[in-house]
Order: structure tokens, then sequence, then C-alpha cells
């Protein structure tokens, strides 16, 4: 019998405590927002990997993964998570908010922990598609900021072995069928970085050889999903020559893709933060995407 996908069902992605997690870790939940009456939480200690399923009223098969942003350091929960899960919820997509391990916490796989939750997240969904009522050839990824190089670095290695999987598992497709980033960090050469996301997933001092490895831009491949990307010009954080790059390598390689720059917008606008502004408007371009490229039914 299919099991029923329940509104805000948290699925944990591993069985277990993932392997070389440290033992005297602990999640905690931290209250930023000066406003009683608009959340901005953020959450440090992931020991226990997961996605959150959001199910909307009228789902129409369409199921996209979320992963917010936080510098590699933290999980920024509400203004790219659960704003973003209630946008699309509107439009019949399935959320899944992901809450992945942050690599400077001391995991021993620092640098593919973050990848190896994303691409279980990404079998997880497929795996119980069909139950859930769910297209797994309709999956998408969403990243914001440091989860933009999350995002990137599936994109171009769903195919890697991040952790060890079983036969069935590995039966199992990890690539998305289509990403979206929103104010991306993709790069780790020194050029156009985001030093505070490189600190966190590769350490102060990375080799050439580990900045080169965990550069998305650098490995894409004419199998790479579609994507489409957004940002601002005047991005005081992350420099929009990440998503250009990215664009550019897409573009090279032969792989669809599109990109939308605002003149105005910041860092981390979110939904809520980006009212009054042109880029407001980047969730209906977004699902002008989709649809344009057959990920959202008429």
């Amino acid at each position: 019998m299919a099991e029923t996908l329940e509104h805000e069902a948290v699925l944990p992605l591993w069985n277990d405590r993932p392997e070389g997690t440290p033992t005297d870790l602990a999640p905690l939940v931290e209250e930023r927002s000066n406003n009683l009456f608009r959340a901005d939480r953020a959450l440090t200690g992931i020991v226990t990997p997961s996605v959150t399923a959001w199910v909307p009223e009228n789902p129409n098969g369409t199921s996209i993964i979320i992963a917010p942003g936080g510098s590699y350091r933290r999980i920024v929960l509400d203004k790219e998570g659960v704003e973003i899960a209630k946008a699309l919820a509107t439009l019949g997509v399935t959320s899944f908010l992901l809450t992945y391990r942050l690599p400077g916490e001391g995991h021993d796989n620092r640098a593919d922990a973050p990848l190896a939750d994303a691409q279980r997240a990404v079998r997880l969904v497929r795996g119980h598609a069909d139950e859930w009522g769910l297209d797994p050839e309709r999956i998408g990824f969403l990243g914001f900021s440091a989860a933009g190089h999350l995002g990137a670095s599936l994109a171009t290695g769903y195919g890697r072995e991040a952790y060890p999987a079983d036969s069935d598992e590995q039966a199992i497709s990890a690539r998305p069928d289509f990403v979206a980033l929103v104010y991306p960090v993709v790069t780790m050469q020194d050029d156009g970085v985001h030093a505070g996301s490189r600190a966190a997933l590769l350490g102060d001092t990375p080799t050439p050889q580990q900045k080169r490895d965990h550069s998305p831009e650098e490995h894409v491949g004419s199998d790479a999903p579609e994507t489409f990307l957004v940002l601002a010009d005047d991005d005081p954080s992350v420099p929009p020559a990440n998503a250009v790059a990215f664009y550019s390598a897409l573009h090279a390689a032969g792989v669809k893709a599109e990109l939308h720059i605002f003149r105005d917008g910041g860092h981390g606008f979110g939904i809520a933060g980006a009212q009054g502004k042109p880029v407001t408007g980047w969730p209906h371009l977004l699902a002008q995407w989709m649809g344009q490229i057959g990920v959202m039914p008429e």
C-alpha cells in the first residue's frame, strides 16, 4: 500500500547518526530577528540531516528540495526555507526543506558531508516518488547562497561517490532534473571566492587541488541539469562573477541555462526582502522557466 506523505513530516536522511559526526555536537536554533512578527532563525549543530516535507493543498507531482544558505556555517530556516516552500505550494509544488551537515563542525568527511546529504536527499525523494504521488523525473534542487555551491556541486557531481551506498541505492540516480540557484556561491578559487564559505568547507589553507576539486564551474559536463540563476548586481557578499562563471560553463557545455541579474537587491533577499524592488519578481520568473522546460504541468 502506498504511503501518504504528511505535511511537515520530518524525514531523516540516514538510518543512524552519520559516521564521523562529532559526539559532542548538538542542534541549536538561534532567533536573530528583531521583528516579533517575522522569524529569522538559524540552525547549527546538525547531527541528523533531514528533509521536511511541505505538501501543497493541490500537489501537481513536481517536487523541489530546498537548501537554505548560511555560509556553510549555519542554515537559515525562514527566509530561505519556510518562506520559499509556502510560495512554491501556491504553484502545486511539493517542497522538501533540507538540513545538511555543516562542514566546519568537525565532521570527518568535511568537504563531502553537505554533498553526501544532498545526494541522499534526491535519492530519498526519487525512491519514494511513486508512493508519494510525485513524478520521479520532475525533482528539482533549489539552493541559496552557500547552498548555491551545494546545488552546483550536486549538478556537476551527482555521480561522484560522496558516501558509500549499497547497490540498491546506487541504482537510484542522485541527479536532480533541474536546478535553481539564488545569489549562489560557486567558485572556491581565489578570484571571486566567498571567503567565509570556502573556509567553512575547506579550512583556512586549502590546497590548489582542493580549490579546483570543489569549484563546480570547472566540472560542468553536458549531462548537467538545466539551471536557473538569479542574483543582484549590487550583492555585497557574494561576487556576481560566481553565477556568471557557472552560467558560462553550462553554456559552453551545451546545457540550457537562464540567468537573471537585477540592478538592485543585495544579498539574502529571499522573498520578503525583495519586496519593493524589481527582483521581487524572481519567483514568477522561476515558475515561468519551470513551465518552459517542462517540469510544471499545464
